[in-house]
């Protein structure tokens, strides 16, 4: 049987988690994970207690407390890093940061709850296909190149992350500007609204930056005065990074059009 002591060891409160992952690439020690679409302390004994992970988490769902529990073990530590790493055992780096739960009731839904809205996955851009009308006539490709786009339910060390170019793109240009697959072609689109998420985008965008080697950054917002932060973001995520990424900004009018390019 496994000794415990009173330790300091964290506490996660599954209520407040909003499931953005950003405290299980802030554990060194590998010991949470998201499950079910929220943070999980994997272990006992991988949790050295310091609590790297708290300042990390955008809705205080984390606290350390003083309870009974397994002693920390770093060559255990250094043994499940090992095997992650490999693939041997648990999620390997380029794996989804989200299980799907089989008993859940949206397990074959997109839902944001650990099911398959978080699934990682690389896409080649659809193949236009002829559609009735003079010789030549297509219809119009989907130029998604990769699952999910959510913002917040991207994982900072998704394989499709590496040496892309970024379109960060506000959630209403795809409804305001009618050829928006114009501007994702050959991009990695990630999409967020920074008035209605709740969650620390410009943490998380830092990350990515630090994380992968990002190539470019195209920004497409909306003319409305909130669509401003998602420009802020993106600054303090290239300022915070410490990295030279060239970047533009395109922003779309309430009436569909191209309003203003820099």
């Amino acid at each position: 049987m496994e000794k415990v002591l009173k330790r300091q060891i964290i506490k996660i409160d599954p209520e407040k988690c909003d499931g953005c992952g950003l405290c299980v690439s802030a554990c060194a020690e590998g010991a949470l994970q998201l499950v079910n679409g929220k943070a999980k302390l994997v272990s006992e004994s991988y949790c050295d207690g310091l609590g790297a992970c708290l300042p990390k988490c955008p809705v205080d769902a984390i606290t350390i407390e003083e309870r009974e529990a397994a002693p920390f073990n770093e060559a255990a530590v250094q043994k499940y890093l090992e095997k992650r790493e490999s693939g041997e055992g648990g999620a390997r780096a380029d794996a989804p940061i989200a299980q799907a739960d089989p008993t859940c009731p949206a397990a074959n839904l997109h839902l944001d709850c650990g099911c398959r809205s978080t699934e990682v996955f690389a896409l080649q851009p659809a193949v236009q296909r002829p559609v009735e009308g003079p010789p030549g006539t297509t219809a119009a490709a989907s130029q998604l190149r990769q699952w999910p786009c959510q913002l917040r339910l991207v994982p900072i060390n998704a394989p499709y992350l590496e040496r892309a170019h970024l379109l960060i793109a506000a959630d209403c240009t795809a409804y305001a500007y009618p050829n928006i697959h114009e501007f994702m072609r050959g991009k990695i689109t990630l999409i967020a609204c920074p008035k209605l998420d709740s969650i620390d985008y410009a943490a998380k965008l830092t990350e990515i930056l630090e994380l992968n080697e990002i190539k470019s950054i195209t920004v497409l917002k909306m003319e409305v005065p909130c669509c401003g932060g998602l420009l802020e973001i993106v600054k303090s995520a290239l300022r915070h990074s410490g990295k030279l990424i060239p970047w533009r900004v395109m922003t779309i009018s309430i009436k569909g059009m191209i309003s203003e390019e820099y």
